[in-house]
């Protein structure tokens, strides 16, 4: 009974943090109708600068790291954004109501990663004094990276079976080398380069590290307001794309804890680590994933995949999926 006590209340306060404010703020004002708008070029330049202070930070720690230590989460990571994408291949890509080619986008969308909520459980992590190495976010592209090809290589084969009895190739080199185009894994495999070969730790330090919250804060209101813009998009498609979005980034996320606990056994992995990775896998891909969706799968509709992940499975992550991952490493581990 304590146990589940304590998880309660550190659940509970989990959503003291600015983060969470900001993003649930953000949700309400655009549900009472303000004309609050904040300028795209803002919400780019704050990813991007999220995005460099995260690789930089990673570059420098990795190259002082044990890489051997590196080994077993990364693979974790390949298994997760692949084993999220077949597991969403025979569930909402099944269900009726759904288009397959739609079901699979949606979970290629949900394997992928969010950059934004991952550097929200960052911030939530340092704020409670939860130690993690540095180089967990360098996960982000182990994740990504797999979960997007499978799901466009899964739906090209479906389509083409569908058209012309499985005959046609399909080609792997271009998704991959698409996905490496996006925006958000280019800043973050930059920063990681740039903090892995250069000595960037002054512009780190007095640039990059400095305006990191303020920078969140601003993307957690702005994704806020999207959330709900999006709810009418949702409204078009079938309604398992809103089970599938309140469920699948607490699934995921769970059965990552458990695989990090399995590598926190095996190579020391830190339990803030082992947090983060669940944060990765709950988390659904809000930068990289839907462009390069869009261009894979082309026949699939963009309201069904962005909308549940905007509208549902990111506002679920960050305020329900991180606190619960928080509250469950206190239980688990004697941090």
């Amino acid at each position: 009974m304590d146990l589940l006590l304590d998880f309660a209340t550190r659940f509970v306060t989990q959503f003291q943090s600015p983060a969470l404010a900001f993003l649930i703020g953000g949700m309400v004002i655009a549900a009472l109708g303000s004309k609050l708008e904040i300028p795209d070029a803002i919400y780019k330049f704050a990813v991007f600068m999220l995005l460099m202070r995260i690789g930089i930070n990673g570059g420098i720690e990795i190259r002082e790291a044990d890489v051997s230590e590196m080994l077993l989460p990364a693979f974790f990571s390949i298994v997760l954004g692949c084993g999220i994408v077949l597991l969403g291949r025979v569930t909402i890509a099944m269900l009726p109501g759904v288009k397959t080619e739609d079901g699979i986008a949606t979970a290629g969308l949900f394997g992928a990663v969010s950059a934004s909520t991952l550097a929200a459980a960052m911030v939530l992590l340092e704020n409670d004094g939860i130690v993690y190495e540095a180089w967990v976010p360098a996960l982000y592209p182990f994740m990504d990276i797999p979960a997007l090809v499978l799901a466009i290589v899964l739906a090209d084969l479906y389509l083409k079976k569908r058209e012309n009895g499985g005959n046609g190739k399909v080609e792997i080199w271009p998704i991959i080398k698409e996905s490496l185009r996006g925006s958000a894994l280019s800043a973050l495999l930059l920063g990681l380069a740039l903090g892995l070969l250069t000595r960037p730790g002054p512009v780190f330090e007095q640039f990059y590290d400095p305006l990191f919250r303020g920078l969140l804060s601003i993307l957690m209101l702005i994704m806020g307001m999207e959330a709900y813009a999006r709810l009418n998009e949702l409204r078009k498609v079938a309604h398992w794309y809103v089970v599938y979005g309140a469920l699948a980034p607490l699934v995921h996320g769970l059965i990552a804890f458990g695989l990090g606990y399995l590598a926190h056994l095996a190579t020391g992995f830190s339990p803030g680590g082992v947090i983060l990775l669940a944060v990765l896998a709950g988390s659904s891909s809000d930068i990289s994933g839907p462009p390069t969706l869009r261009a894979g799968i082309p026949s699939a509709n963009p309201s069904s995949y962005i909308g549940s992940s905007t509208s549902i499975g990111t506002p679920v992550a960050i305020a329900i999926g991180i606190p619960m991952f928080i509250a469950l490493g206190y239980a688990v581990f004697d941090i």
